[in-house]
């Protein structure tokens, strides 16, 4: 018999929840084994909606050599007319494959690995960016939603701290509640709602927005040194991209569907602007420029979610938390 499990958000959150800051060295050492030539990350297939543009789903197909030793697809939705009916954005699952028969053998709800693994690749970028330190004066989140919140959650996980929290986001009954929660989880005492401009003017800036064309345009700057975290990859103008040291998680993967280094890339016909990525830089084969500002944008692979799905995977099965689904494959055997 071909076993088949489905885990559910339910025992993923308390799987992830017992130790969220593993996750960084998860996303670090899957970076890594792509950096060596481990993984296969195809480009991310979306299915868009002729009737609306801002829909999509989209699926990211990846397998890992490593020691994850996993193939699958992540198929994710991003619906942001959902937040006017108190829905999430986003909706995932998460197929893992076994690497020698190729068939199926588990379903994971994905949106909850989908957002602590991009948690962790930012807070993980900050970390290399800061020289390993773990304190700022201040971090600006722009965005208040699901993406934001996960990444501050992991940011004090890793044990990082702030003098001041600056939150800014267009729709004021959400930032006014991830205020609310941010003062429940940190004891920074400066938490506040914040003009755009205010905002940028933050050690860390956050991007984490439904943002479609740039709207961070000049003569708005980044200064010397400063970290940006370009999450949701279509606020900055590509002026601005150009001015900055620019490290990717995968520099073709991000030269696409008009993020701002896309757009960088079509404007000034070449990708001179590309420093490298994260994993050159842990590895040692580049150095940051500070006298420039210093920009991650991560288009987001399919590796990461494969990585943390198999974890939380064994972790699942080791405590019993899966539910096993009888003959879902009803006739595996040729004859």
């Amino acid at each position: 018999m071909i076993e088949f499990d489905v885990i559910s958000g339910l025992h993923i959150k308390k799987i992830l929840d017992k130790n969220v800051a593993r996750s960084i060295q998860t996303v670090a050492d899957t970076y890594l084994a792509h950096h060596d030539g481990k993984t296969v990350n195809p480009d991310s297939y979306f299915l868009r909606f002729p009737n609306n543009e801002r829909n999509r789903i989209i699926a990211l197909p990846a397998s890992i050599d490593a020691e994850t030793n996993v193939s699958g697809i992540k198929w994710i939705a991003s619906f942001p007319d959902n937040i006017h009916s108190g829905l999430q954005r986003a909706s995932a699952v998460l197929v893992l494959n076994d690497q020698t028969t190729g068939y199926p053998f588990a379903l994971l709800e994905g949106s909850l690995i989908s957002a602590v693994r991009t948690a962790a690749s930012a807070v993980l970028a900050a970390r290399w960016f800061n020289h390993q330190r773990k304190q700022v004066s201040s971090i600006g989140l722009i965005g208040a939603g699901v993406i934001s919140r996960n990444i501050l959650e992991m940011f004090l996980a890793d044990e990082w701290t702030f003098e001041s929290i600056r939150i800014r986001d267009l729709d004021a009954d959400s930032s006014s509640a991830f205020a609310a929660y941010a003062a429940t989880v940190t004891t920074c005492t400066d938490i506040a709602e914040v003009s755009l401009a205010r905002a940028l003017q933050s050690d860390i800036v956050v991007f984490a927005t439904n943002a479609g064309v740039p709207y961070v345009l000049p003569p708005m700057a980044f200064a010397p040194g400063q970290i940006i975290l370009n999450i949701s990859l279509r606020d900055i103008a590509p002026e601005l991209i150009l001015d900055a040291v620019n490290i990717f998680d995968d520099v073709d993967h991000c030269m696409k569907a008009n993020t701002s280094p896309h757009l960088a890339e079509q404007l000034y016909g070449n990708r001179r602007f590309a420093t490298g990525t994260l994993a050159e830089l842990m590895r040692g084969e580049l150095a940051l420029d500070q006298s420039r500002p210093l920009i991650f944008s991560p288009f987001g692979m399919g590796i990461l979610d494969l990585a943390l799905g198999k974890q939380v995977y064994d972790e699942a099965i080791a405590g019993g938390l899966t539910v096993r689904v009888p003959n879902f494959f009803n006739e595996p055997n040729r004859w």
